[in-house]
């Protein structure tokens, strides 16, 4: 049993106090354990989460809706037009909703 077992928060100053309240103890000794010492960097929220709302603009872009996507998820027409550009030429060329093509091997007439 080591020293970094029999911790407890009553051993620790305010701001580490507050850091192990908020991780728990037991996560914050394991924070300990392997980041001892060094410097630890902590996202933003929006950081973290921006490709999961990048997937998520491109699922609900339908070629045209720029502005109601930049007005939806607090962002410009820039960068909702960055965000989409992987995908722009797809659903661009995609036929519309009950659209049929030349090409469709399925339709009767």
């Amino acid at each position: 049993m080591s020293l970094l077992d029999k911790l407890t928060l009553d051993d620790l100053d305010a701001d580490q106090r507050e850091l192990a309240e908020c991780i728990g103890l037991e996560a914050y000794k394991n924070l300990l354990r392997n980041y001892a010492g060094s410097y630890i960097y902590i996202c933003k929220p929006d950081t973290i989460t921006a490709n999961v709302r990048d997937e998520q603009i491109r699922r609900e872009f339908n070629g045209y809706n720029y502005l109601d996507l930049a007005k939806k998820f607090n962002l410009s027409e820039i960068s909702i037009r960055r965000i989409i550009s992987p995908v722009l030429k797809a659903v661009k060329a995609a036929p519309l909703q009950g659209q049929t093509s030349f090409f469709d091997d399925d339709i009767k007439i």
